[in-house]
């Protein structure tokens, strides 16, 4: 019965989320702070949860293939490579590193 408590309280929590976000006044979010913070939080959010299941490891930290695909693809990137190619690059470097290690 725990769980159905568990999904009871995240479906009432996402819609209160949605409801706060509703109530904030149109001024709010016009301001220029709020719209670059808006702009920069997904980015940030993103950053943090990849380098979380790249390094993480429970409670140790840890350096594997999955940081030698994290490597690979910043390099694609950097060479700007499309999505596609930079997702590839990644698996397939961490698959090596994996297979060799």
């Amino acid at each position: 019965m725990n769980i159905w408590i568990a999904i009871g309280l995240t479906a009432v929590g996402c819609y209160l989320a949605k409801l706060l976000g509703l109530l904030v006044p149109a001024g709010a979010l016009e301001r220029p702070l709020v719209q670059r913070l808006s702009a920069l939080v997904p980015v940030a959010l993103l950053a943090a949860l990849t380098a979380q299941q790249t390094f993480a490891d429970g409670q140790q930290l840890v350096l594997d293939a999955r940081a030698a695909g994290l490597a690979a693809a910043a390099l694609a990137l950097v060479l700007r490579a499309p999505f596609l190619v930079v997702v590839g690059t990644a698996v397939v470097v961490t698959a090596v590193a994996r297979a060799l290690f």
